[in-house]
């Protein structure tokens, strides 16, 4: 039998008069979404002969009501009324760790000495700084200047000067960031319990039955508070006679719903329950003459943070990742050749939706700990090429693309890289459907060689009213292959474009080598070349393009943001 909270909305007479029974319940699967879960409760109860009530007691405050849903059974026959939803006080405040509190507290106060001694610090730098700017020809006595001879000797105290107070800041912020760190690693192995005097809610549930019934019921709801985040590993080898990429596809698991999900079985689902059901809608457009506001301006000081703290926290989870990775390679070449079998998830796939039934049993607790299972795993054998932006970089960088064949699509996430047995760095995977390719960057290939320069540029100086200046600009890119093997490579050069009439841009196609695509996707003036290059080979490009626009106008050049991605 299955019931809806809508049965709420007809309250049975005596409801609240009528004998209460405990429901004792667990928690026996989840389902956990991008931005939520469906709990499921199994629990039993013994009902009395007539009308009467089972609890289900300290649910968490942020369940939504109206996704409640009962289902029941048992060795007689009985009914299901209303639902009755309340509201109760939580628990009380919980011990604090007296040892961790006052560990903290000095460590508040310390973070405090470190920020004062900074910031006195960055004032004697720019103290100094402002001395520097002084010219020597103001720093004799009373204002004169000062004689030539004595120059080194100022310039060589400032530089000093300079140097030992940029030292001094950078251990301050070292042992600040430590401190940060130190605080941040307290603070997250305090007790994470519901907040003091947090609201529970308890589900009432009216029930009658002719005679006394052994019953089971099995209750679900949604709560908020609890998510999943898809992440990547990609491993790519290139030393075997055909290319080879394995990509593992792994699941970050965090609730801080209120509740602990103990041994509980685990199902993972794309779907984001607490979206939008339905399209926008399209509000009407009105067109009329632009009246332009009054203007006041105000200046904003924006102090960016400092980001000490989390460069350093960065650095330090690389150099664990690889010290872990060299720890792990050494414990597989001295181990028998018999990997382990990694237990991946079982995916169900329908034509809106793919959920992932996790193996066995997992635990998962209300503090926010990150619980990581694997979902697949694959091999493919992809297409290797190499990519280069000249104009901001001289490099090349291995691409390596394949198909995505799997039933469930990829979600956005990010991918950590590996080329070779070496940790290269970390990218992120779009969504990606069944069916679609995937081109994933594996480092810069350094047996490439790229060179860029512009090669001439000719710009007319308007001399009189209503002249038309024109700019010409010719640049050369030269790729050079120093492998074994054929290497296809592309190529991405860009041309400014212009919306405005009166600006015209027109390529040179006497002195521009043809590109295979004019235009790179949605990607407005930015073409490509893409060619096979042969072992030790060396291709040339060329690009040139010709700007007129009227002379008593000065241009800008503004890059444009490309549209993101939402995820």
């Amino acid at each position: 039998m299955k019931y809806g909270l809508a049965a709420a909305l007809v309250i049975a007479p005596g409801l609240a008069s009528a004998a209460e029974t405990e429901l004792s319940s667990r928690i026996d699967r989840v389902t956990v979404y991008p931005d939520g879960a469906i709990v499921t409760r199994l629990g039993k109860a013994d009902l009395l002969q007539g009308a009467s009530q089972i609890v289900l007691r300290g649910l968490p405050a942020t369940i939504d009501p109206a996704s409640i849903r009962i289902e029941g059974k048992g060795d007689g026959s009985f009914s299901v009324g209303a639902i009755d939803v309340r509201v109760t006080p939580g628990e009380a405040k919980p011990v604090l760790d007296k040892t961790v509190e006052d560990k903290l507290k000095a460590l508040r106060d310390e973070k405090g000495a470190h920020e004062g001694r900074i910031a006195a610090i960055e004032a004697q730098r720019a103290t100094i700084e402002r001395f520097a700017q002084t010219g020597p020809d103001k720093l004799g006595p009373d204002g004169k200047a000062l004689p030539v001879a004595d120059w080194p000797t100022v310039f060589e105290a400032i530089g000093t000067a300079l140097v030992k107070v940029q030292n001094d800041l950078r251990g301050e912020r070292g042992k600040l960031a430590d401190v940060e760190a130190e605080i941040a690693a307290l603070e997250s192995a305090r007790p994470q319990g519901g907040r003091p005097g947090a609201p529970k809610r308890d589900v009432a549930i009216a029930v009658e039955a002719p005679q006394p019934v052994a019953a089971e019921f099995t209750v679900s709801y949604r709560v908020s508070g609890a998510q999943w985040v898809p992440g990547y590993e990609a491993r790519l080898t290139t030393t075997t006679a055909k290319p080879e990429l394995a990509l593992t596809r792994r699941a970050e698991i965090r609730q801080r719903t209120g509740e602990d999900w103990g041994d509980v079985a685990l199902t993972l689902s794309t779907t984001r329950s607490a979206g939008g059901t339905g399209a926008p809608d399209l509000q009407p457009m009105q067109i009329a003459f632009f009246e332009p506001p009054a203007i006041y301006e105000s200046r904003l000081r924006k102090v960016a943070p400092t980001p000490m703290a989390a460069a350093r926290a960065k650095a330090e989870a690389e150099a664990l990742a690889e010290q872990a990775e060299a720890k792990a390679a050494s414990q597989r070449a001295a181990a028998p050749p018999r990997p382990a079998e990694v237990q991946t998830a079982r995916i169900e796939a329908g034509p809106y939706q793919a959920s992932f039934q996790v193996p066995g049993r997992a635990t998962i607790p209300q503090d926010g700990t990150v619980k990581t299972v694997v979902l697949t795993q694959r091999k493919a054998e992809p297409t290797l090429s190499a990519r280069s932006v000249p104009e901001l970089e001289q490099k090349a960088f291995l691409e390596a693309a394949f198909n995505h064949d799997e039933e469930a699509p990829l979600l956005p996430g990010k991918v950590a890289l590996h080329r070779d047995g070496t940790y290269v760095g970390t990218g992120r995977i779009g969504l990606v459907a069944p069916g679609d390719e995937v081109a994933l960057g594996f480092g810069a290939d350094d047996r490439i060689k790229v060179s860029f320069a512009p090669v001439k540029r000719r710009e007319n100086e308007p001399r009189w009213l209503n002249q038309t200046r024109t700019d010409q600009r010719e640049f050369r890119t030269v790729v050079k292959s120093l492998h074994a093997q054929a290497v296809k490579v592309t190529v991405l050069q860009r041309t400014p474009y212009s919306e405005n009439s009166a600006i015209t841009v027109e390529t040179i196609a006497a002195q521009t080598t043809p590109p295979t695509e004019k235009q790179v996707g949605d990607k407005r003036g930015v073409s490509s070349w893409t060619f096979d290059l042969a072992p030790g080979g060396e291709k040339e490009l060329r690009l040139a393009y010709r700007i007129k626009s009227p002379g008593d106008r000065e241009l800008s050049y503004d890059e444009q943001p490309l549209p993101q991605a939402t995820d």
